[in-house]
């Protein structure tokens, strides 16, 4: 099971499994066979927190090297292929290819509690479009600490959820300030359609695809969403 996820409110795929009787179009065998890796690697019950593959190994089994357009070639094609139900990353930092599998909003509560994902979305918007550098604890504490009880002890088990599933990391300021920063799997995890929902929700205002991507500056991901 790919624990990765992308967070949607469409209508529930009942078989993603049947993606694969499309990748013949798109990818050589061999392609279809680095899929496969990229698929078993990205789960976190085979790999913990240590998703994908990466790229070096992604080449290698590709038969290609420094080659720009060859690779991201195969990203695109491979997405166009499995767009339904999957999706593939390039986490540049870690210099990893990632699949992450695209569920509706329902399913995904067995994932994230609203808590877990209330702090997630504070950490994107902060992040993703205030073009902040990390999100600080103290300032989560601040934000978030009149809402729970127990504030400190559940702040911290929430932000272990999201660290499970690769959507943040640590980053040790100094030995009294901690923070936390949004991955590359954390930064793809909310859909377009997802995000515009909200928004409008939030603003009780109905906007179009192109003010939602501007405002969250989806252009800034290597791959533009799919139409919504």
């Amino acid at each position: 099971m790919i624990e990765n996820i992308v967070y949607d409110n469409e209508q529930q795929n009942l078989n993603p499994l049947m993606v694969m009787q499309n990748l013949k179009a798109f990818l050589s065998t061999e392609e279809e066979l680095v899929f496969m890796q990229l698929l078993f690697s990205s789960s976190s019950a085979i790999k913990g927190q240590n998703y994908g593959l990466k790229r070096k190994e992604v080449e290698k089994l590709l038969n290609i090297k420094n080659d720009e357009q060859a690779f991201y070639s195969y990203i695109n094609r491979l997405n166009q292929a499995i767009a339904r139900y999957f999706k593939v990353i390039y986490d540049e930092k870690r210099d990893q290819l990632i699949v992450m599998m695209r569920v509706p909003a329902k399913q995904a509560k067995s994932t994230l509690n609203k808590e877990a994902l209330a702090i997630l979305l504070y950490m994107f918007y902060q992040q993703e479009v205030l073009n902040h550098e990390y999100t600080l604890l103290q300032q989560l504490l601040m934000d978030f600490g009149h809402e729970m009880q127990h504030a400190s002890r559940k702040l911290q088990n929430n932000i272990e959820i999201l660290k499970k599933i690769g959507a943040v990391e640590d980053i040790k300021l100094s030995q009294s300030e901690q923070a936390y920063k949004i991955t590359a799997i954390g930064a793809h995890m909310f859909s377009n359609s997802f995000l515009r929902r909200m928004t409008e929700f939030a603003q009780s205002a109905q906007l179009s695809k192109e003010e939602v991507v501007k405002f969250f500056k989806r252009h800034n991901l290597y791959r533009q969403e799919e139409e919504l």
